[in-house]
């Protein structure tokens, strides 16, 4: 018999602990009562619903408490561990993962949030204190592995009150008032949502589920097979999908499915040709999507195909890369557009779908505006799918891989333009002194240059593939993009890091594709830091080879590497763009003593969100994978949302893994973010002003 680790044990008898436990014990404490607002629109004051405040996913605040003339008067009023304390005194050598994903819903004057092993606390919102926390169902080794969520759901008919939520691979609904298991629910408040068979993949829905009227939509990330192939990266391009499921928010029953990837007789079907639909999906809605209830339509952004390589696949494989809005109730698609057509780059839809209500040319307009990986936002009227501004077919490079056969156009928005650096020219090479610009010269020499959408290239003797920009984890994902309902103004967080697209035809014939990556990049020793520098990446987690710097040890394209910029939607103009942060190391390198460059940005994958007069912006954390980041001491700044000038900045323990979520209570307004170190683990630290 295979020993059980310890922690699995301690978790299945952790129901039995806290049974015994006094409610005293528990934290049990009066809440201040701001107010009982509904659950779903717009944003409302004294709540904060999921990770964008409302299902509209504008990660917007109308507390005004904190603006200009007190930002700097904040303090850290309380800090919350990953996992309550109840666990780790019973558990000592409990260790959760480092990466704090939870954000906390805020519905009455009370918390709900996925701690650091995905079970469900309560706590008071003002305060801090612990309410309950979720008492684990027995459980076995399917059951144990989780990690935090995103977010969790609250829902309520005025009489029920539910916590839903995503644990590992079962959908969870807790009694909002007591934690217990909600009745009626699946099997003891909890539903199997993971795959019946194909045991070789594993299913995960880390960002949550969304509740629109009395449905629960589930997504999930998609999954690779395990196993076959060459064993080397090829085992990358079969995969299995992660269809959109909606189950019924009082029982748990599966109420309809909609195939990520179509099946026979189904739209979008003929996308994929030959047999290619049965295994090269591992498509899925990883990303958080958004809701208009009053039209009964959910936004679902969706992930790309296997990556990189896509003769085997030929066609535009539908529903890859694409925002599809379907009815709440029944499933059914009411409209797509793709932004990538046969992705090749890992440009699928990460970042959130925004609701705005727009006037454009004097006319309302209730949109959808959806950022891409691409640098582009693309906007929609979300009723119809109609664009707000022409999107253009327009040709693009076309790739030169054997059996490859590259879409010969892709989608352009013509409004508003890009919020990111697209494609990699000579002219895009950083140039901080005349000798380090013949150094990103000589480095860019090895690859194959061109515009956005140049394709993967041979890896060959004097080409080391293609150098991209955006990046496989791209210009938008999920922490990008925050909207201002009050003055129609979109603010676009980005990072600028180009990735190698380099193939090798596969050595070995049984590898499910002709052409693979040559290796995965296995992690290094990180080069050292300077106390209160960003950590360096430490590799590609996508497998893919870093873009190497310069001989001096400077990144090979130009600042900045981390950028903000504003929108005014209803024009679809750029108002202005600022370097999100400025890189010490960079500016510490000896090769630019005596140099002066304006601040240069991190390249790490920041959040944000806007209030009544400011944008709040944490320092990255450098735990959130292949990203440059703080594992110390970072900031939390604020910027005044109508120029961009830095309003100030208040210090954090260590950089952020999640936006910060902004909301009123009794007591005075409160800003709270997870910070994350991979040295001292994650917490919540909550801000305020009393």
């Amino acid at each position: 018999m295979n020993a059980i680790p310890k922690f699995l044990l301690q978790t299945a008898l952790v129901g039995a602990i806290f049974a015994a436990l006094p409610a005293s014990a528990l934290g049990q404490v009066a809440t201040a009562q701001v107010s009982a607002p509904p659950v779903s629109g717009p944003p409302v004051f004294g709540q904060w619903l999921g990770q964008g405040g409302s299902k509209s996913m504008q990660r917007y605040s109308p507390s005004a408490e904190v603006n200009t003339a007190t930002f700097k008067k904040l303090k850290v009023l309380w800090t919350r561990p990953s996992v309550d304390k109840l666990y780790t005194d019973a558990f000592p050598d409990l260790s959760p993962s480092a990466y704090l994903r939870g954000m906390p819903t805020i519905v009455d004057g009370v918390a709900y949030v996925s701690n650091g092993i995905g079970l469900i606390e309560a706590f008071d919102a003002a305060t801090g204190v612990t309410k309950w926390v979720q008492t684990p169902l027995p459980v076995d080794l399917r059951r144990a592995a989780a990690e935090s969520a995103r977010s969790v759901e609250y829902w309520s008919d005025g009489k029920d009150k539910r916590v839903v939520t995503i644990r590992g691979k079962f959908l969870n609904a807790l009694d909002a008032e007591t934690g217990k298991p909600a009745p009626g629910f699946g099997d003891n408040g909890s539903v199997y949502v993971g795959w019946a068979t194909q045991e070789d993949f594993s299913y995960s829905g880390t960002n949550g589920p969304l509740i629109v009227g009395d449905v629960i939509v589930v997504g999930g990330r998609g999954g690779v097979k395990v196993g076959g192939g060459s064993g080397d990266s090829g085992d990358r391009w079969e995969g299995h999908s992660d269809d959109v499921r909606g189950y019924d928010v009082r029982t748990g029953h599966l109420l309809w499915t909609f195939h990520v990837v179509p099946q026979p007789g189904e739209p979008g079907f003929e996308s994929w040709q030959s047999d290619a639909w049965k295994s090269s999906g591992a498509q899925g809605a990883w990303s958080p999507m958004s809701a208009d209830e009053a039209l009964g339509i959910v936004y679902v952004p969706l992930s790309a195909p296997p990556m990189y390589y896509g003769g085997h696949r030929k066609g535009d494989n539908l529903f890859g890369s694409s925002l599809v809005a379907l009815d709440a109730k029944t499933g059914k698609r009411v409209w797509h557009f793709q932004m990538v057509h046969h992705d090749l780059w890992d440009y699928d839809l990460a970042a959130p779908p925004v609701l705005a209500d727009l006037v454009v040319d004097g006319r309302p307009i209730k949109s959808v505006i959806q950022a891409g990986k691409t640098g582009f936002l693309y906007v929609f009227d979300r009723a119809t799918g109609t664009p707000v501004w022409p999107i253009e077919e327009r040709p693009v490079p076309q790739s030169d891989i054997p059996g490859e056969h590259t879409s010969p156009t892709q989608p352009f928005p013509s409004k508003p333009p890009a919020f990111d650096q697209q494609g990699v020219t000579l002219a895009d090479l950083a140039s901080f002194t005349p000798e380090t610009a013949k150094e990103a010269q000589a480095t860019a020499a090895k690859y194959r240059l061109g515009p956005l959408f140049t394709p993967p290239s041979l890896i060959t003797e004097t080409s080391l593939g293609t150098l991209a920009s955006p990046g496989v984890w791209g210009s938008g994902n999920w922490n990008t993009g925050a909207f201002d309902p009050e003055t129609g103004r979109y603010y676009a967080v980005a990072r600028t890091k180009p990735t190698v697209y380099g193939l090798i035809k596969a050595p070995d014939p049984a590898a499910s594709t002709a052409y693979i990556i040559p290796k995965p990049v296995v992690p290094g020793k990180p080069a050292p830091v300077a106390p209160g520098a960003p950590k360096p990446d430490g590799y590609d987690h996508g497998g893919l080879p870093l873009v190497p710097p310069t001989s001096s040890g400077l990144p090979i394209i130009k600042p900045p590497y981390g950028r903000i910029t504003a929108y005014d939607m209803n024009k679809g103009d750029k108002l202005w763009t600022i370097a999100n942060g400025d890189d010490p190391q960079i500016r510490a390198n000896p090769a630019l003593k005596g140099a002066k460059f304006p601040p240069t940005g991190i390249a790490s994958r920041v959040p944000l969100i806007v209030t009544k007069s400011l944008l709040l912006v944490p320092d990255g954390s450098s735990v959130v994978w292949d990203t440059a980041g703080y594992d110390g001491p970072a900031k939390l700044s604020a910027y005044d949302k109508s120029t961009g000038a830095l309003v100030g900045q208040v210090p954090m323990p260590a950089g952020a893994t999640t936006s910060p979520v902004s909301y009123q209570t009794a007591a005075g307004q409160r800003i709270v973010v997870a910070v994350s170190s991979s040295a001292k683990g994650a917490s919540w630290i909550a801000y305020g002003l009393k």
